[in-house]
């Protein structure tokens, strides 16, 4: 018989040897097996231990991390609005997709159901770190840069959802608030307000300051514009410059660009070549929207110009099937391609729009910004307010691709400009055979019926009003 005992074997001898003890060596014993038993468990964090400046820095990080998958990283409004719109075609075979693309959604739909919970975490994540940051007297740039994602999520659902948006959050003592149905006017406001506080915190002379700064800016005149304010929202962005931007950062360990994944390499969703008579044709060899033809695409139903895809690329459609052309983005390569959700570009088309409102040269403007791309000729004035309208839009179009600008200038061209539904969106038949349905915007996730403040019956539509 072996005379030792190694591993397993000795831990469970020794711990048959101390329970066989027990009984004779009374409680003193027994005190001494509880204190070995009572080891702290190192998956479980005490409230306490978080109450503190490192914490507060870890929840801001935590709310950074939320934005990034409620746009680039995520299957998001991003994404779903250019569907829904006319920068992005289904070629899957989930009913989610094509009800977004054919303009039909549902309110039980898990694609915009998973968008919406991603966008108002991101919301309540920053919403919480602000709280926090302040409490702890954080730099002010950091409190600042949590109201600029408020407001930055403000924009983005108020662009994207039907009229009638909740912003539920958890309070000081951690219970819930449950909000009432918004009106798109009243989130708009709302993301002014946080662009207004953002500003006032980040009040300092560092470089993070000047950064915050201008991102809320840019969210307030974004949200200005959107309340048809174009003055105001040009004054607000005078002083951001063109180069700035903020960009979400994307790697193989941490969160991928999702654009990339579901078009380049899951090839669930291709790119528009003028969808439904109404929209815009975006592989026209314009280097802001650049593409290319995957191997097993027809070379005769795709622009000549295309050069085929590299390798790795998607080759051809999930469904294997659709009859649009399958065709790839290059304006995020890669699966780690870096995505900007707010940038000085931005600020420069929105004082184009200002100008052309107020009678100034928003051609120029327009122009310097294209000045600084190789490859892109001098617009020239179409002559008409209809065409200087369409040519700006399209600008937009083109420079804010697939980053959940354009859903919202549709939207806008009939709220604003008077457009008719009918000439501003993708209709007629869909490419599966149906024809296209009327929405103009995803409705309230069936979810927020479990929200006492929305009190609505089970049967009936979250929104205030469906397509406002």
């Amino acid at each position: 018989m072996n005379a030792y005992i190694t591993g397993p074997r000795l831990r469970r001898a020794a711990t048959a040897a101390l329970l066989a003890a027990l009984p004779l060596a009374g409680l003193t014993a027994c005190e001494e097996v509880d204190r070995s038993l009572a080891v702290t468990d190192p998956d479980i964090i005490n409230p306490g231990d978080v109450n503190s400046a490192a914490a507060a820095e870890a929840l801001r990080l935590g709310a950074i991390a939320r934005l990034n998958q409620a746009t680039s990283g995520g299957e998001s409004f991003w994404l779903l609005g250019g569907l829904m719109a006319d920068e992005w075609r289904s070629s899957d075979t989930f009913v989610q997709r094509d009800q977004t693309d054919q303009r039909a959604v549902e309110d039980n739909n898990a694609n915009v159901s998973d968008a919406f919970r991603s966008a108002q975490r991101a919301f309540l994540a920053a919403t919480i770190a602000g709280r926090e940051l302040g409490d702890f007297e954080q730099p002010g740039w950091q409190v600042g840069e949590m109201h600029v994602i408020q407001a930055y999520i403000e924009n983005l659902l108020g662009e994207h959802m039907c009229n009638g948006i909740p912003f539920s959050v958890l309070n000081a003592e951690g219970a819930e608030e449950y909000s009432p149905r918004l009106t798109t006017s009243e989130v708009f406001e709302r993301a002014i307000a946080h662009a207004d506080s953002a500003i006032a915190a980040a009040s300092g002379d560092e470089a993070d300051d000047e950064r915050v700064r201008n991102a809320a800016a840019v969210m307030k005149a974004r949200a200005l514009v959107n309340l048809g304010r174009y003055a105001e929202a040009a004054a607000a962005v005078a002083d951001v410059p063109t180069d700035f931007e903020i960009v979400n950062e994307h790697s193989q360990t941490s969160r991928s660009n999702q654009i990339w994944a579901l078009n380049n390499s899951g090839a669930r969703w291709t790119m528009s070549l003028g969808e439904g008579g109404n929209g815009l044709d975006f592989v026209v060899n314009d280097p802001r929207v650049p593409a290319c033809r995957p191997s097993r695409t027809d070379e005769a139903t795709v622009p000549a110009f295309l050069e085929p895809c590299p390798g790795g690329t998607a080759s051809r459609p999930f469904d294997r099937a659709t009859p649009v052309p399958f065709l790839v983005q290059q304006k995020w390569p890669e699966r780690e391609s870096p995505a900007a959700w707010v940038n000085g570009i931005e600020a420069r088309l929105i004082e184009a729009e200002a100008a052309l409102a107020g009678g100034g040269d928003w051609l120029g403007i327009l122009n310097t910004l294209r000045a600084g791309v190789d490859g892109l000729a001098p617009l020239t004035d179409p002559g008409t307010a209809e065409g200087r309208v369409d040519l700006l839009f399209k600008e937009r179009a083109f420079w804010l691709f697939s980053t959940g600008h354009r859903l919202g200038d549709l939207r806008r061209l009939i709220r604003q400009y008077g457009r008719a539904e009918d000439d501003v969106f993708p209709t007629g038949e869909w490419y599966l055979g149906a024809s296209y349905g009327d929405d103009v915007n995803f409705p309230i996730p069936q979810s927020e019926h479990n929200n006492p403040q929305v009190d609505v019956p089970t049967d009936a539509p979250v929104c205030i009003d469906r397509n406002a």
